[in-house]
């Protein structure tokens, strides 16, 4: 059977990165998809775990060939998830987690309309406190940091075009709803036919 495709997107410093890797450590069934990147390594990043980096001209090369089931132009950076990968991996029956923005969300639902889609957000006063998060984490520099605030307006204005979104407010219970989205959508009438359907023959 054909594994679950979620996309959880968020504003830079909604808790997103955190979640997701939680996500993963108490779900063996779900896999990460891995993005390539044109973004410098952060200090403890390692390739291929985070991310696999890349320099532009390759980037470039990759998506020409079509590797990418979706790209996107993030604070400067490019972003691309492969198309391969993916592919192989549903296939196989692994649950993947892609954590992309909402413009890569948006290719995603194109090309495979059952996906998830679940957005991250702070909790009120929203803005300051993506400021009090990213400034708190100490990874990027004031014009980064300004300039994800600028960005996150915009990522924020296309909430309505997700299933579901998560207030990551206190952490624990903010990945207790995501747990839930993830269970309940493997509980589906055509996800549980097509994995017992000796029991769904039974009433036809």
């Amino acid at each position: 059977m054909t594994g679950n495709l979620f996309v959880v997107s968020a504003p830079s410093g909604a808790g997103k990165s955190s979640l997701v890797n939680a996500m993963l450590a108490g779900d063996k069934r779900l896999a990460l998809s891995v993005s390539f990147t044109t973004r410098p390594p952060r200090e403890g990043e390692v390739n291929g775990r985070e991310y696999h980096f890349v320099d532009s001209k390759t980037f470039e090369s990759m998506l020409e060939r079509g590797e990418f089931l979706e790209s996107a132009d993030v604070h400067g950076n490019r972003y691309g998830t492969s198309r391969k990968w993916i592919g192989e991996a549903r296939a196989k029956g692994l649950d993947i987690l892609l954590e992309i923005d909402w413009q890569g969300a948006r290719q995603v639902r194109k090309a495979f309309p059952d996906a998830v889609s679940i957005f991250i957000l702070p909790p009120l006063p929203v803005l300051p406190e993506l400021e009090r998060r990213l400034r708190g984490r100490g990874q990027d520099t004031e014009e980064a940091i300004r300039r994800r605030l600028q960005d996150a307006r915009e990522e924020i204005s296309h909430v309505g075009e997700f299933d579901y979104v998560i207030i990551n407010k206190e952490f624990e219970e903010a990945r207790k709803d995501l747990a839930a989205i993830v269970h309940a959508s493997r509980l589906t009438l055509s996800r549980q036919s097509a994995k017992h359907p000796e029991i769904f023959k039974t009433f036809r």
